[in-house]
């Protein structure tokens, strides 16, 4: 099986590990120590930082159109927006539908555009979140795939979300390279893309400029690593911090107080 130099898996909610995976202890706030090793503990490979994010801003483009899904549209949308509160420069953000118009997402939120792709501005990091069409209808629209091939062929990162590594795929972003998707979907995934490398296991897995992930509540890992992989596990930690996301990912399960009525105190065991 086929295994990059650059290939970075993180493997999260193991019912061992709880939410977050088997990083080793916290480090220090200001640590960035294991760049190129697992010196921080973290559960990956730490990969040498690009140095054009200490440059100048990063513009982020978020392909959006109808019936996208709200998680893996807003969890990366909040991560890598927030970079503008705790480095300098920082990312970019902003949408891109196919005719700048407002588009309604499968749960029913209208979410404006900022772009279209004639007006669309140069982007640095695509992210193409999963939709409702992203396994059929919007593999067929040769427009969309067509913007998404030429954008992202000049790309520094291509980043998917769930099912929105099979419109990387179709665009022909992803050959050669290991890949992820959400699990439900990786079946039909290796069904129509057979000639690359499906992981299945990992949370996200980031191989030379593609980072695809398998989305749903995970959707915040890959956009957290892209973080810390850009700009370091201090200002990581501080985006972390203001979305209450542990950083680096720790051996903690998700902690809860559930406190019972007086009635429903005697069915507890």
């Amino acid at each position: 099986m086929k295994m990059s130099k650059w290939l970075v898996g993180l493997a999260l909610g193991s019912m061992i590990c709880g939410m977050w995976g088997c990083a080793a202890p916290e480090t220090g706030e200001g640590s960035d120590a294991g760049v190129g090793s697992q010196g921080s503990g973290l559960p990956w490979r730490r990969l040498p930082a690009p140095g054009v994010a200490a440059e100048r801003p990063l513009s982020v483009g978020f392909l959006i159109v109808d019936g996208v899904y709200n998680s893996e549209l807003i969890a990366p949308y909040d991560i890598l927006q927030h970079t503008r509160f705790h480095t300098d420069p920082a990312l970019e953000v902003f949408t891109v539908s196919p005719d700048g118009k407002p588009v309604v997402t499968f749960e029913g939120l209208t979410i404006s555009s900022h772009y279209s792709f004639e007006t669309a501005p140069a982007i640095d990091i695509l992210v193409v979140p999963s939709a409702e069409g992203s396994l059929d209808e919007d593999l067929k629209d040769e427009r969309m795939i067509s913007w998404v091939s030429e954008v992202g062929s000049k790309a520094r990162f291509v980043l998917s979300l769930c099912d929105g590594a099979f419109v990387l795929a179709q665009a022909g972003l992803l050959d050669g390279l290991a890949v992820t998707t959400f699990p439900g979907d990786q079946d039909k995934f290796a069904e129509r893309f057979p000639h690359l490398d499906l992981r299945r296991g990992p949370s996200f897995v980031h191989d030379d400029r593609a980072i695809t992930s398998q989305g749903g509540a995970k959707s915040y890992d890959p956009a957290m690593y892209l973080v810390d992989h850009l700009y370091g596990e201090k200002v990581a930690r501080r985006v972390g911090r203001g979305l209450i996301i542990d950083w680096p990912p720790r051996a903690v399960p998700m902690e809860g107080l559930v406190i019972p009525k007086e009635s429903e105190r005697d069915a507890i065991d």
